[in-house]
């Protein structure tokens, strides 16, 4: 018998993956029986850390196989069995020609390990010829089906279209149960899954580079799918300390890649908070939390598909708590009920199980002790991703190649900030970006929505914009007014920029190609620089919208994005706009592919088409044939609206020559710093005032700050109450915009009862007072990758009850608001993570130990809270977002158990360039500590020698205070019951640092 010693040394030499590196996902030992037949490929496993300046840390180790940690560095390696030496750092044997494994042994090899060595290796190939019998009969054992845990069957005929029976399961190669056996088995469990020793990928040689390492996948066995890619370069780049980078491709021929500007990495990282390991035949990777042990990525679970329109990983993850992967109409936390979601950005009003306007593959997940990593894969092809309860994810895009990008955070904040590090991060907004904007489709005539711009004046409702959809255009088509009905537009975009107000207009990407030649400057010029998409015959592929039959311009030429200029250019000569609202953009067409149809081609009729909205890629939208300057369509749709974007604001900046506002309906990874995004064509009910909430976390979590839904609803008609509870709820979009559609109620806030009218109107006030807040959150969303709209676990990672959170939002770190989502009720019932929060408007306190609470909402209030140890800056009211208007500033501080606070604000003109980066703007910090308020002024700009501070308000100053001083200087201040201490009528500079003391 094997001394434990001997035994576990056995083990180091024929380690292999046996279902203890899923120890951190709640799986059952169904799967370690499973994976105990995988026993004809002997699995091994490499950790890698840092960068070591020793020789000995180059060397290879192989791990036993409980993944123990290693101090080496791999060079190169090969899978160990008895009679193959390893392979050292330079590719020989050891110095006695024997292998390292076989020196090991030999103490205990010679004590009678022979004789339990040669009983093992007969075992081995009693089964390997087994398996060599089941491979030559084409049927997998039934044994090695069952006993795969439903949460851990892969699917092997996703297809959708197709019946699956036994007959082509099994040709697959694959285990078919049906949905009757065994009984209780859940709805979307698969039928035909894959078995364990289904073919996959092996990996080679590993080599070392400056970054990581490289190796090279083979694949000796086809798949169903046609052209399989038979060898892979795999390459694994330690970027930063929290970021991985792993891509897989063709190691003989290129192959397209997503056009994203990626900052390079320089050096390799030299303490990773990761470790990888590897698994050679089937390949896989395994990459785990080097401080908690915790496996982040396992994607020896299934096996890999590399074909030229089929790719496929899976991995299992370390829980359930998963969040982003849009763009989707869902919960903010997914459900992994063996849920499909697709990626091809699509037009079609938000609804459960569709894919919508836009494309964001990246996750977030939490773990079980609090800490979070994300993943994103770079690609732009038609995807599916599926979740299931292992819980587990697939990835299966249907072109490009397998791209990731991991970060490992740890904290929530920290991997959305990692994210945008390798996206861009977001731009800055002009500060009238942030104030309330109006919109409808069905203003008949300029003059008509003059009227109502008045009617808000006239009420003193603030408005920073008033915008206009399709019907200014000339029948709808860019770059054109209706001289009959919107005769008077340059004259209210006049009136609205002496107000202080700004104007918005919308464009569609799709140019009407039917005006006579010479009539209609866009398409001629269009036509002849050629910039627009061709079909495959090579000429302008022609589809439907709005103004009739349209070309689509080609945004991956950077020609039309010279063409788009000069358009826009000429037209805001005509209307001075400020900013443009570009919808359509998926792009969105009437019409399946084009007005002549679609080739038969396999770039329109894919082998495998995802779960996309229309069974088609091409249905309401253009041919995925269609041929664009920087590949074809099948790659690049998902990039439209991002590429649109990119021309959009770039032309806005030249035009005007400040900072650009744009809106987007799709987007893609890295269009924050381009756009932001409004999150599509709602309907006035209440749900979809629900429904909105998830989709402003999601798109805080995908770089895209600026965001917001249609308030009260796109479609349909609103009631009173519900329009008033979604603008309240609409006052703390961060975009926040009130639009319906035409031939419905009106819904502007002039259109209702005094009542009404009065608490939107107070709800938009709350909005402006908190501007300078909300404007400081920006810029470090701008300069860091912040989110402004946050998830409350994103500040209470620790806390579990946080994690399926989305009826209720943080605004940075600070301020929590619970909004009212139904109808007929008076009171609304929030959670308040552990800590003191304090009433926004009266300062009255709750200390919280992590409960649900009950709060009176009546129909005028939303209420709105102050975390404990914040410092707000707040601004008198005004009737416009105008900076230079003067208001001066309201400094709420909200002190923690212990008596301290914290707080800062960033200010500048609000709509200049490149402010920060030129040193053109005002920085403060605030304390509080020991009864002392400090403002210190960090850096200082002349704009904010025009800005005063008018008051200070403490909250849960616990003893009311004998005295108040002010730099020094004794003032007079009231102290409330509710221990709010206020000092009023300060009239301090805001460039000048200054401190309030009370004893």
């Amino acid at each position: 018998m094997l001394s434990p010693g001997a035994l576990q040394t056995l083990n180091n030499c024929y380690s292999r993956f046996d279902g203890q590196h899923l120890a951190d996902s709640p799986l059952n030992q169904n799967w370690r029986e499973v994976t105990a037949r995988r026993k004809a490929s002997l699995h091994y496993s490499l950790y890698t850390e840092g960068r070591k300046h020793s020789k000995q840390a180059s060397k290879l180790r192989v791990l036993p196989v409980q993944g123990q940690a290693s101090t080496q560095k791999m060079k190169s390696y090969q899978k160990l069995t008895a009679d193959v030496p390893q392979i050292t750092e330079s590719g020989e044997e050891a110095a006695d020609g024997k292998p390292l494994c076989h020196q090991k042994l030999s103490a205990w090899w010679l004590g009678g390990g022979l004789l339990t060595v040669a009983t093992l290796l007969s075992g081995v190939t009693v089964w390997v010829l087994g398996q060599i019998w089941w491979g030559q009969h084409g049927t997998p054992p039934l044994t090695k089906c069952v006993s795969i845990p439903e949460s851990l069957r892969f699917d092997c005929f996703p297809e959708r279209s197709t019946v699956v029976t036994r007959e082509l399961c099994e040709a697959r190669g694959c285990c078919f149960v049906d949905g009757d056996w065994p009984s209780g088995s859940t709805k979307g469990v698969p039928w035909c899954f894959y078995p364990p020793d289904f073919p996959s990928y092996t990996l080679g040689s590993l080599n070392e580079t400056e970054l990581g390492l490289r190796g090279f996948l083979t694949r000796k066995a086809k798949t169903y799918y046609p052209r399989d890619v038979e060898k892979l370069q795999l390459s694994v780049e330690f970027e930063t300390d929290a970021r991985l980078h792993v891509k897989i491709t063709d190691a003989t021929k290129s192959r397209y890649e997503v056009p994203l500007d990626v900052p390079p990495a320089t050096k390799r990282a030299e303490n990773p908070l990761y470790t990888i390991e590897f698994s050679k035949e089937p390949f896989g990777l395994i990459v785990k939390r080097k401080s908690s042990g915790t496996v982040l990525l396992n994607t020896t679970v299934a096996p890999l598909f590399f074909a030229d329109q089929f790719l496929q990983i899976s991995t299992v993850l370390p829980s359930t708590f998963i969040y982003g992967l849009g763009e989707h109409r869902s919960n903010f936390l997914h459900s992994l009920e063996w849920n499909t979601l697709t990626f091809w950005a699509r037009d079609v009003p938000p609804t459960e199980s569709y894919n919508l306007y836009g494309v964001h593959p990246f996750y977030l997940a939490m773990e079980r002790d609090g800490a979070s990593h994300g993943v994103f894969l770079m690609n732009s092809n038609a995807m599916e991703v599926v979740l299931q309860p292992a819980p587990a994810l697939t990835w299966r895009p249907v072109g490009g190649i397998l791209d990731f990008y991991i970060f490992l955070g740890p904290d929530p904040n920290l991997v959305v900030q990692q994210y945008q590090q390798v996206i861009g991060f977001p731009t800055m907004p002009p500060f009238w970006g942030l104030g309330f904007h109006l919109c409808r489709w069905g203003y008949g005539t300029s003059n008509e929505t003059w009227e109502i711009v008045k009617a808000m004046r006239n009420f003193q409702i603030p408005q920073a914009a008033q915008w206009n959809d399709i019907d200014y255009m000339d029948g709808y088509r860019d770059f054109t007014i209706d001289s009959q009905k919107f005769g008077t537009l340059p004259q209210l975009v006049e009136d609205l920029h002496k107000h202080g107000q700004r104007y918005v207009m919308i464009l569609d990407p799709g140019i009407s190609s039917t005006q006579p030649p010479g009539s209609y400057w866009p398409y001629d010029e269009g036509l002849k620089r050629g910039i627009f998409i061709n079909s495959t015959q090579g000429k302008p592929l022609i589809g439907k919208v709005w103004p009739g039959l349209t070309a689509f311009p080609d945004f991956s030429n950077l020609n039309t994005h010279q063409w788009w200029l000069e358009n826009l250019d000429r037209f805001h000569s005509l209307v001075p706009f400020d900013g443009l609202w570009i919808d359509m953009n998926e792009p969105s067409n009437f019409v399946d592919g084009s007005t002549a149809g679609c080739s038969q081609e396999e770039l329109d009729k894919p082998p495998y088409v995802p779960a996309v909205l229309g069974n088609s890629l091409s249905a309401k939208t253009i041919c995925a044939s269609s041929r664009q300057n920087a590949s074809v369509h099948y790659n690049l749709h998902n990039l439209y609206g991002l590429m649109e974007a990119k021309a959009t604001a770039s032309a806005l900046v030249k035009i005007r020559g400040k900072r650009p506002f744009v809106i987007s309906r799709s987007s893609f990874p890295s269009q924050g710093r381009y756009s932001g995004h409004w999150l599509g064509d709602n309907r006035s009910e209440w749900k979809d005032m629900v429904c909105s909430i998830p989709g402003v976390l999601s798109f805080s979590l995908f770089g895209i700050p600026l965001v917001g839904a249609d308030i009260c609803g796109f479609s349909g008609s609103t009631s009173e109450e519900l329009c008033t509870r979604w603008m309240q709820l609409g006052a703390f979009y961060p975009f926040a915009r009130n639009h319906n559609t035409q031939d419905v109620k009106a819904q502007d806030p002039s259109a209702f009862s005094p009542a009404a009218r009065t608490a939107m109107k107070t709800a938009l006030e709350v909005r402006y007072a908190l501007l300078p807040y909300l404007y400081s959150l920006f810029h470090r969303a701008h300069l860091q990758g912040d989110t402004v709209a946050r998830p409350l676990f994103f500040e209470f990672p620790k806390d579990v009850a946080t994690y399926s959170i989305d009826r209720q939002f943080l605004w940075g770190r600070g301020l929590l608001l619970t909004p009212v989502l139904e109808p007929g009720v008076n009171s609304v019932v929030g959670y308040f993570p552990r800590g003191l929060w304090y009433d926004y408007y009266t300062g009255s306190s709750v200390n919280s130990s992590g409960e649900n609470l009950k709060m009176a909402a009546p129909l005028d209030h939303i209420n709105v809270h102050v975390r404990e140890g914040t410092i707000l800056p707040t601004q008198k009211l005004g009737g416009s977002t105008s900076v230079g208007s003067g208001n001066a500033l309201h400094l709420i501080a909200a002190l923690s158990q212990n008596a301290n606070a914290w707080g800062d604000l960033y200010w500048d003109d609000g709509e200049s360039l490149d402010t920060f980066a030129k040193g053109d703007y005002s920085y403060l910090v605030f304390n509080v500590t020991q009864n002392t308020f400090t403002s210190t002024v960090l850096h200082s700009n002349a704009g904010a020698t025009y800005v005063t501070v008018d008051a200070l308000s403490v909250y849960g100053v616990r003893e009311e205070p004998k005295a108040v001083t002010v730099n020094g200087k004794e003032r007079p201040f009231t102290y409330l019951t509710n221990q709010v201490l206020t000092v009023s009528d300060l009239q301090l500079n805001l460039s000048r640092g200054f401190s309030v003391h009370w004893m």
